[in-house]
C-alpha cells in the first residue's frame, strides 16, 4: 500500500512541475465574397498562420466584407478583417448611414495593403459609355450597406446622380451581379475590389463590355480617402486602353481583444510572406511594407506598431 502511495505521489509530482501546454489559441479571419479579392488573400493568410504560428487554429469566413467584418470585430467574433479604408473611418466615427449605430472604439489597424480599385463595368450592348450614361439603366451596386455600395453612392454622388436616378438598382455580389449581365438581365456593375477580380475576369470572356471611366474631377470632389488611378489597358479582356477610376486602400483589421504578442506576431507573418499573397491573387503583388503603417484612420494596434518600430517605419 506504501509502494502505491509512493508512486502515485510520485506521478502526481511529476504531472505537477511538468511545463503546463500552452492553450491553443483561435484566429478568425473576416473575408468577403468568394467571388472577390479578399476570400482568396484571406485564405492565403489563414494557410500561414495555420502554419507557422504555434498552438493557433485558423478558421476563414465568408462575409458580406467591410462593414460586416468590422462589426464582426467589435463583437468579438473575429481576430482579423479586410476593410476598406472609407468604411473603417465610417465605422471609428460610428456613421449610422453607412450602417455603424455607434462608434466601434475596439478596432485596431494591423496595416494597410493593396488600394480598392472602383470597376465599373456595364455591357457593351447597354450603350453606357460615361457615368451620365447610367441614368435610367440598371445597376448593382453590391451587397446592402457594404463597403462596395458606400463607394457606390460617394462615386454617384459626385458625377452628380443618386440611386434615384438609376432605372432600378440591384444590390447582389459579385458574381450574381455578373450572372445577371450574361443574361442580359442587369446593364451595369460597380465592383470595388482589387485589379483583376475573378467576377469581372469571368464576365470579360463570355460577354463584350465597357469599363466605364471615372474621371479625376469626380474623384477629386470626394476626396481623401479617394485617389485618382489607372486601370491598365488589357486587364479585362477587350478592353483596349487605360481607364481612370477610383481607388481606395483597403487595411487589416483586428481589434483590442486581440493580445499584443499575437497582434505582433500575425503582423510579422502577413508582411514577411507577401509572395505567398501576390501567388494567391495578383492584388497581392501591390501590398507594400514600406505602406503599411501609413494612413490608417484609426490606431494602429500595439503589436503592430511594435513590428514597424523593428523595422524603422515608425519611430
Amino acid at each position: 500500500m506504501n509502494f502505491k502511495l509512493m508512486a502515485a505521489a510520485a506521478a502526481m509530482a511529476a504531472v505537477l512541475s511538468a511545463p503546463a501546454a500552452r492553450a491553443q489559441q483561435f484566429v478568425n479571419v473576416l473575408t468577403g465574397g468568394t467571388s472577390g479579392v479578399y476570400y482568396p488573400l484571406g485564405v492565403a493568410i489563414g494557410k500561414i498562420f495555420s502554419d507557422k504560428l504555434p498552438n493557433v487554429k485558423t478558421q476563414v469566413q465568408a462575409t458580406k466584407a467591410s462593414v460586416e467584418n468590422l462589426i464582426l470585430l467589435q463583437q468579438g467574433r473575429g481576430e482579423v478583417a479586410f476593410a476598406l479604408g472609407d468604411s473603417l473611418k465610417a465605422a471609428w466615427e460610428g456613421d449610422e448611414e453607412a450602417g455603424f449605430k455607434s462608434k466601434l472604439t475596439k478596432l485596431r489597424t494591423i496595416g494597410a495593403i493593396y488600394p480598392n480599385y472602383i470597376q465599373i463595368v456595364a455591357t457593351a450592348d447597354s450603350g453606357i459609355k460615361t457615368l451620365a450614361d447610367l441614368r435610367g439603366k440598371s445597376l448593382s451596386v453590391g451587397a446592402p450597406k457594404s463597403g462596395t455600395e458606400l463607394n457606390s453612392r460617394a462615386i454617384l454622388a459626385a458625377a452628380g446622380l443618386s440611386y434615384k436616378d438609376i432605372g432600378k438598382v440591384e444590390y447582389l455580389p459579385f458574381a450574381e451581379s455578373v450572372d445577371l449581365m450574361k443574361n442580359r438581365q442587369l446593364d451595369a456593375t460597380l465592383q470595388s475590389a482589387g485589379l483583376g477580380v475573378a467576377s469581372l475576369k469571368d464576365l470579360s470572356t463570355s460577354t463584350d463590355i465597357t469599363v466605364v471611366s471615372v474621371p479625376k474631377d469626380v474623384v477629386d470632389k470626394i476626396g481623401p480617402p479617394f485617389v485618382s488611378v489607372i486601370i491598365p489597358a488589357n486587364t479585362y479582356t477587350g478592353q483596349e486602353k487605360d481607364v481612370p477610376t477610383a481607388a481606395v486602400v483597403n487595411y487589416l483589421v483586428t481589434s483590442t481583444a486581440v493580445s499584443d504578442d499575437l497582434a505582433y506576431q500575425m503582423t510579422k507573418l502577413i508582411f514577411e510572406s507577401l509572395p505567398e499573397l501576390a501567388n494567391a491573387h495578383a492584388a497581392g503583388k501591390e501590398i507594400k511594407l514600406e505602406n503599411a503603417a501609413i494612413g490608417s484612420p484609426i490606431p494602429l494596434h500595439p503589436g503592430a506598431i511594435r513590428y514597424y518600430k523593428e523595422k524603422g517605419l515608425i519611430k
